[in-house]
């Protein structure tokens, strides 16, 4: 499939069949994710995979009852990563490991430090947010590319999510990505115009 077409005929399902996707479909979505781009690489994100129907039917009400949040087969938790210092080092330690050399990695890690120290506690969550949606489009076109439906959810309670899944605190949950087979019928796709979106 081109991708052109995955992009117009991805839609956001209400309602899925509940059946299964195998996990070899998940983990292929989670590749695509783990690809996405990010500011100085940093991928401030972290993703909970959640399948189990009881915790499932336990999310849902902190997801206004919607129940793509119960009917999907994965739901995808993204969360922004908060802790710089850790992400930090985190990703000095990846370039040590696939040998960048120690000009560039200083060079880079200097730069996040830098980026970091400037932001206020807000700003950096905001931050880690806007780069956490960046991963969200892959998962999105990731899985109707691979013959799957989803829906991206901001409707939910974050301190909710976090609590039912044990979340850690430095990851505040930010989108949700229901996946699975949809049960529903794609409506035409309503967009602004080329002309409508320039300025």
């Amino acid at each position: 499939m081109e991708f052109k077409d995955i992009v117009l005929q991805r839609y956001a399902a209400k309602k899925f069949h509940g059946k299964k996707v195998p996990d070899a479909l998940i983990n292929e979505i989670l590749e695509m994710v783990r690809f996405a781009p990010s500011a100085l690489n940093l991928q401030p994100w972290k993703i909970k995979v959640v399948t189990n129907e009881k915790v499932l039917e336990r999310l849902r009400p902190a997801a206004n009852d919607q129940e793509q949040v119960s009917t999907c087969s994965h739901l995808l938790v993204f969360c922004a990563e908060t802790d710089y210092p850790a992400l930090i080092r985190r990703l000095d330690a990846l370039m040590k490991k696939h040998g960048v050399p120690d000009a560039h990695r200083m060079e880079v890690v200097g730069m996040a430090e830098k980026f970091s120290t400037l932001m206020t506690p807000e700003q950096r969550f905001a931050w880690s947010q806007a780069q956490t949606y960046l991963a969200l489009g892959n998962a999105l076109n990731g899985a109707k590319a691979l013959g799957l439906d989803s829906c991206p959810m901001g409707g939910f309670n974050p301190a909710e999510f976090t609590r039912i899944l044990a979340i850690p605190k430095h990851l505040v949950p930010v989108i949700l990505c229901a996946v699975g087979y949809g049960a529903d019928k794609p409506g035409p796709k309503i967009r602004f115009s080329r002309e409508d979106i320039l300025f």
